[in-house]
């Protein structure tokens, strides 16, 4: 005869194991069976329950519970199977724990059909264990959802865990697995398939009409040219080992997302719990220089008279940043050149930084020595190239860029590690060097670190005099470096700074010149739409950090007018009030898309099109939408939103922006540059125009 002991060691299904939240047993009430069922009579349900209350008073209490009289008699058989020593499903809930043990603290989903058993895993999990469950965000909009997670998982370092629907949520991800994977985001995605059984063979078999039509023959193709892994879920068997597989590939150098998909038929799998030591699934440690690397870059540099370093995302690691400044302070003629914008790599208060290009410097054709460190372009040879005498080095977690079919840099050397690394073995090898010292401690060297701090004076005042106030006072219009410039002067000092400005990002990085490690994150690639959940994952992952809601540092978004609209703005700003995420977004209104006028003036410099205006090329937003009045709709108007078009009113309105903010209401505060109208919005200003950079 059963115990009622027995009941609570029901084997777990393949989608609790998934989640992951409870290792130990549980007494959970059974799905109900999809199999053609058998009408049962009152009279049937009577007996049955006078039989039931006999071998176990304890189950005879749950039956009113798990079953009704028209349930149909395969029910309370799989009920019975249960209770007599055979197998019963249980609810999904180990696939999120098992995702908190790896180290993901928040899941953004977007959720459908194929996700019947992690619906009931987080109704238990969030109810009966929320200190050992992962937050649940949900997300309108499955690039919101990514792009949440790739925020946070950049500012952290931190893997997090995206669940879409199906096929179509999977192509719902849209910019946002070319961003990730770009940016080289640990994040954890996770999809149903549909079901791959129809006449109820197996629990999870079709149900609905969209099973059929939402079945495609490799769902994981859509997304896996992005993905540092991409596999399919068989079994419930292994489902810890595929999943901690996943996350050693994101969490590994070139970090990067993971997909995973199983069918319902998997995940409703019912299996015997079982433990793993996740301490046996930890990333892989960074790769270091070999010796001999070590040795040829840091004679390199003692022998250079222009060196130069060129970064991209060294600054991942905050560690990255305070060793390239101690590089930077021993060499004194080293510059710092940052051509991927994608994070702070270096203080933009230190003489040897000549900021944020990309890929176009005079730097780079000077320079006799370069250093090129976690960069995916350092120069775009069409514009601007080393001169042929420059003996370069390339440092890089993925040298070959191996997902960029046509990529490659004409080195002396080539080598595959991390920078933060290589720029510590660096360090400690020309400290202990006594041939190399004497170079440091030479005249040259300072007159070089005089010369250099020089330069650095009289290009900082160049981009002070570009910010300003602009001719005409109160009712001048407003321009980027102005407007950029005030902004950096009231926001807190410590801002994280969400970046996604498109042809105005030289700009905004020469005045925000942002010097604390990880307080610029820009998007990772060319997906545009990234800042608006970015913004909030960042804020999100700050506030978790520091304690709760509104208590981490102020976030902050600079974003384009179009790349507002991509952003999916209604998804992002209903998120922000529904879990009380309050950002600072400023919307640079230009008008329309000025990126793809300059890519056509660098191609056709004097064709027609340079005459045209934005409304012939068809890239005017004229009339403009009320872009903080979309955001105000979406949090059911209770965000605070305003227009500036001039000096006085952003001197009144963006104070206010940041009060409100401070005080946990998020604010969307749109910048008309160039006033109401803008540039090259009439003939007669589209043939004076000469720079839209």
């Amino acid at each position: 005869m059963a115990s009622d002991n027995q009941l609570t060691n029901w084997p777990m299904n393949s989608g609790t194991i998934l989640f992951g939240l409870a290792p130990e047993p549980v007494f959970i009430k059974p799905a109900l069976s999809i199999y053609p069922r058998i009408p049962v009579s009152p009279f049937f349900y009577s007996a049955l329950l006078s039989f039931i209350s006999g071998l176990s008073p304890l189950l005879a209490h749950y039956i009113p519970l798990l079953i009704d009289c028209d349930d149909g008699l395969h029910s309370i058989l799989c009920l019975l199977r249960g209770t007599l020593g055979g197998t019963a499903p249980v609810d999904n809930e180990m696939w999120v724990k098992l995702t908190f043990q790896a180290g993901v603290s928040h899941v953004f989903v977007n959720l459908g059909s194929d996700h019947p058993s992690i619906l009931e895993a987080m109704v238990k999990g969030q109810k009966e264990k929320p200190n050992a469950f992962p937050k649940i965000i949900t997300c309108p909009n499955e690039m919101v959802a990514l792009s949440m997670a790739d925020g946070y998982a950049r500012l952290t370092g931190e893997p997090q865990c995206v669940i879409v629907h199906v096929d179509v949520g999977t192509q719902g991800l849209a910019a946002a697995i070319h961003n990730a994977s770009c940016g080289r985001a640990p994040v954890l995605i996770f999809a149903g398939l549909s079901p791959y059984t129809i006449e109820g063979e197996m629990r999870g078999s079709r149900t609905e009409y969209i099973h059929w039509i939402q079945d495609v023959p490799d769902q994981k193709q859509i997304v896996s040219q992005y993905c540092r892994y991409a596999a399919e879920i068989r079994s419930g068997k292994n489902i810890k080992q595929m999943v901690n597989r996943a996350l050693q590939f994101a969490t590994s150098d070139p970090k990067g997302p993971v997909y995973l998909a199983g069918a319902r038929e998997v995940m409703e799998e019912e299996i015997t719990p079982y433990t793993l030591n996740q301490s046996h699934w930890v990333s892989v440690s960074p790769s270091a220089l070999p010796t001999e690397g070590v040795e040829l870059i840091a004679s390199e540099l003692a022998a250079a008279k222009n060196p130069l370093v060129i970064v991209g995302y060294s600054g991942r690691e905050a560690r990255g940043v305070h060793e390239l400044v101690t590089l930077a302070n021993t060499f004194q003629g080293i510059r710092v050149l940052d051509t991927g914008g994608c994070d702070m790599c270096f203080p933009g208060d230190h003489p040897a930084y000549l900021g944020m290009r990309f890929g176009v410097h005079d730097a780079i054709k000077s320079a006799d020595f370069i250093l090129v460190a976690d960069c995916d372009v350092p120069w775009i040879p069409t514009l601007c190239k080393p001169s042929d005498s420059a003996r370069i080095i390339h440092v890089d977690v993925d040298p070959l860029k191996q997902q960029i079919p046509v990529a490659y840099i004409p080195t002396i050397a080539t080598f595959r590690a991390e920078s933060a690394t290589a720029f510590k073995q660096l360090n400690e090898y020309i400290a202990s060097n006594p041939s190399i010292q004497q170079t440091i401690q030479s005249d040259e060297n300072r007159a070089r670190g005089k010369r250099r701090a020089e330069a650095f004076k009289k290009t900082r005042q160049a981009i002070y005099n570009l910010a300003r106030l602009p001719p005409g006072g109160d009712v001048a219009p407003l321009n980027a470096n102005y407007l950029i410039s005030q902004l950096r002067q009231s926001c807190p000092s410590d801002t994280i700074w969400a970046i996604e400005s498109v042809t105005l990002t030289a700009n905004v990085a020469d005045q925000i010149a942002p010097t604390l490690p990880k307080s610029w994150i820009n998007c990772g690639g060319g997906g545009l739409g990234w800042s608006g959940g970015g913004a909030l994952g960042i804020k999100l992952a700050a506030d978790a950090k520091h304690g709760g809601s509104n208590k981490g540092k102020f976030v902050c978004q600079i974003v384009g007018d179009g790349t507002y609209l991509f952003s999916v703005p209604g998804s992002v700003y209903w998120v922000a009030r529904r879990y009380n995420i309050p950002i600072l977004t400023i919307v640079l209104n230009n008008k329309g898309w000025n990126a793809p006028r300059r890519s056509m003036l660098l191609v056709h410099p004097n064709g027609d099109g340079s005459r045209a205006t934005n409304e012939d090329l068809n890239i005017s937003f004229a009339p403009t939408p009320d872009y903080p009045g979309i955001a105000t709709a979406a949090s059911g108007g209770t965000f605070w939103g305003a227009q500036a078009a001039n000096v006085a009113q952003l001197r009144k309105l963006l104070p206010e922006a940041i009060k409100s903010v401070q005080n946990g209401t998020t604010a969307v505060l749109e910048a008309q540059l160039d006033g109401t109208q803008g540039n090259l919005m009439r003939k007669t200003d589209a043939a004076s125009d000469q720079d839209t950079y």
